[in-house]
């Protein structure tokens, strides 16, 4: 088993040397840039929930949030609004941002100051009404509270008729809208967007109603299940950690008004990489198509197609527990409670944990920054504090879901390893990973990483490092103990898209070290093995070429003619 600590006495040993040299610089960096832990109580009493009245689905999933994050009673409200995602301007304000105000308020949850401002040669005088202290920090919306604010062709504002026609628009995303609450009675223009003066911050506690922005997120999804859901995963997360590998789905773009979106997600990649996950990068311009494996999925975010697609269509798509996952669309979150449609509601009712959308067209610049959210979330910001810190603007189309309390970061890594061990947890693999990870990250050299995973004994009963072993051998150019790892692999029962990419790798191996022939006889078992793959077609004619190659020509014309009957 893995040593996180020092030997007590004595000399360490080679194992503790190998952590000591190149892991206790990340841990004090980590244990610096972390955010001090609260217990249960005092997070859930920096909550309001907020439910629909007129549907009992909305108040079981407002009571199940209440109870699992210990909530006050005296902080849950129910409102009468419509059963719909949309609302008009008037009945928001009417039907949801008065009432809760005023329920802030009456309980000293908000608190204002008024300033008389003098009148001077420049500008008149009057009363200013800004936010002085705040009892609570986040609001969580629950299922069935609408999610749009439809747009107000009969609102008249003074003053913004030079802006650009794209942006003289009113409809606006609930939470973004209710998120500038403490700033209501200044009566800001709902016309355009408000700039948020959360983006990018870097100390979190500074995100809160007195400075100005009320972190609101939504627990949410195509079912109230799936919406209650949300803080089961986030929970079961927090107490061993957020696990898996990062994939990013660039365009690929180099000098168009669009690169913004590829250079977020590359940032977000790389701060991935730094901070020790497996990362995948995709830059060829579409976006990932079934058969891409992706496994154990910790964080994905790519661009740009209407509608989920590709691996996330699939029966079983593998998210972790906790798993982070946004796809870039003008209308992500168009609608939220369809399973099929648009991608925020695909991607909760797939397993995703947390996500962020947009509710109408919000226009690339006033997008999340990706880069920023997974810099401050993977640093120990809960979800909500790193959501709000990734927006420029609010008053605007984004919809945060997700429990906003949910912080998977906020203890040091050993802990969490400690965690692991303590209950025999099968993810103590990933956590074991993360520490190869690192020292690749730090230039360990690879033949002593190599020495480390060879040597410890839970290498040789996880496909996942197993798997990594190879990766380290074929980075080494030491290709037939690489072929051996991850043959090795594949007999450790690995996931389902795991397995997929070990036997894709292992075929180009193999005809790389011209055995071509072990390549064919993998693939034949694979299609016999897995008849739902999506790519089926692919497979028979590398079947066809390779029996062509390697003197099988009995069944070239069998793959061919079952290659002919998939589209």
């Amino acid at each position: 088993m893995l040593n996180w600590h020092m030997t007590v006495c004595g000399e360490p040993s080679n194992e503790e040397r190998f952590f000591m040299k190149n892991l206790y610089p990340f841990l004090t960096l980590c244990a610096l840039l972390g955010i001090a832990p609260l217990n249960a109580d005092e997070r859930g009493a920096s909550v309001v929930v907020i439910y629909n009245r007129s549907m009992t689905e909305s108040k079981m999933v407002a009571d199940h949030y209440a109870l699992k994050r210990a909530v006050p009673d005296n902080q849950i409200l129910g409102l009468d609004l419509p059963k719909v995602e949309t609302i008009s301007r008037k009945d928001y304000q009417n039907l949801l941002q008065n009432p809760i105000l005023e329920f802030l308020e009456t309980n000293r949850f908000l608190e204002f100051s008024t300033e008389i401002i003098k009148a001077t040669e420049e500008r008149p005088g009057g009363v200013l009404v800004k936010p002085l202290k705040s009892r609570i920090r986040y609001a969580v919306l629950c299922y069935g509270v609408p999610s749009r604010i439809l747009r107000d062709t009969n609102l008249v504002e003074i003053g913004h008729e030079k802006e650009p026609a794209q942006l003289q628009r009113n409809e606006a995303a609930v939470d973004s809208e209710l998120a500038l609450l403490p700033w209501i009675k200044l009566k800001y223009p709902l016309v355009s967007a408000i700039p948020n003066t959360a983006y990018a911050s870097t100390n979190a506690s500074q995100i809160n109603p007195g400075s100005g922005v009320l972190m609101v997120s939504r627990l949410d999804g195509p079912s109230p299940e799936i919406a209650r859901g949300l803080v089961d995963k986030a929970i079961q997360a927090e107490n061993t950690g957020l696990w898996g590998r990062a994939y990013f789905d660039l365009r690929g773009l180099t000098n168009t008004q669009y690169k913004l979106g590829d250079d977020w997600l590359r940032n977000a990649s790389l701060i991935t990489r730094r901070l020790c996950f497996e990362t995948m990068v995709d830059e060829q311009g579409p976006v990932l198509t079934a058969p891409v494996p992706l496994s154990h999925i910790a964080i994905y975010a790519g661009w740009y197609i209407d509608h989920a697609c590709g691996p996330f269509t699939q029966p079983q798509v593998e998210f972790m527990p906790g798993a982070f996952a946004y796809h870039l669309h003008s209308f992500s979150a168009h609608e939220i409670r369809n399973a099929s449609r648009y991608w925020v509601g695909p991607l909760l009712a797939k397993g995703a944990t947390i996500t962020m959308g947009a509710v109408d067209e919000p226009y690339l610049e006033m997008t999340p920054d990706i880069g920023t959210f997974i810099s401050r979330f993977l640093r120990g910001f809960s979800f909500g504090e790193a959501a709000y810190s990734s927006l420029k603007f609010l008053s605007w189309q984004i919809t945060i879901i997700g429990d906003p309390l949910y912080c998977p970061f906020d203890k040091p890594p050993q802990e969490y390893h400690e965690i692991l061990v303590k209950k025999q947890s099968p993810l103590l693999e990933w956590s074991q990973l993360k520490i190869i990870d690192l020292n690749e990250v730090t230039d360990c050299p690879r033949p002593e990483i190599i020495k480390f995973l060879e040597t410890i004994p839970d290498t040789r009963k996880s496909a996942v490092l197993q798997e990594k072993l190879g990766d380290v051998y074929s980075a080494d150019k030491n290709y037939s103990k690489s072929i051996s790892a991850y043959q090795q692999a594949l007999k450790l029962k690995p996931s389902p898209q795991q397995k997929n990419r070990l036997v894709f790798t292992l075929a180009k191996l193999y005809e790389a070290q011209n055995q071509g022939g072990k390549a064919f006889d993998l693939l034949k078992d694979f299609v016999k093995d897995t008849p739902d793959y999506p790519d089926l077609k692919r497979i028979f004619l590398k079947l066809a070429e390779l029996a062509k190659t390697y003197g099988k020509r009995s069944e070239v014309t069998r793959f061919e003619q079952e290659a002919e009957k998939r589209k």
